[in-house]
């Protein structure tokens, strides 16, 4: 009973359930942004670029072909279009999250400095009453 009740006590911690909450919404969020530029931004820069999917965009090492029984070998190529997009939904994703985050910390209201105590402030005063009177 001992490890069930230290899991419930684990998983009820603030932390853990924000953790939870903040990796489920970072999922949506990242789907979000995926379509965003998937569907907006990559067609964007396939018609400047002449129509071609940046996906698609590879250099090609080995063309397919036919071998001597008819069977058709694969292409060896490297897709550097599809390595682009990645970089570029990364950089999209990180600098909405620096956005979000620069907001939420102008919004959020730093916490009050903690009173200082009456006895300490006097203590303070007696102490620089004492530093003026030195030579």
């Amino acid at each position: 009973m001992g490890m069930i009740s230290e899991f419930k006590e684990f998983v009820s911690r603030g932390n853990v359930v924000d953790l939870a909450v903040g990796v489920v919404i970072g999922a949506a969020f990242g789907k979000i942004v995926t379509a965003l530029v998937d569907g907006i931004v990559m067609p964007s820069i396939g018609a400047l670029t002449g129509g071609a999917s940046v996906s698609d965009w590879k250099h090609v090492i080995r063309p397919a072909h036919l071998d001597a029984a008819g069977k058709e070998i694969a292409e060896v190529a490297i897709k550097y279009g599809l390595f682009i997009q990645t970089i570029i939904d990364f950089l999209l994703i990180a600098f909405v999250i620096f956005l979000f985050l620069k907001a939420y910390n102008r919004v959020r209201t730093p916490a009050a400095a903690p009173a200082v105590a009456e006895d300490v402030l006097l203590l303070r005063e007696i102490r620089d009453s004492l530093k003026s009177r030195q030579p």
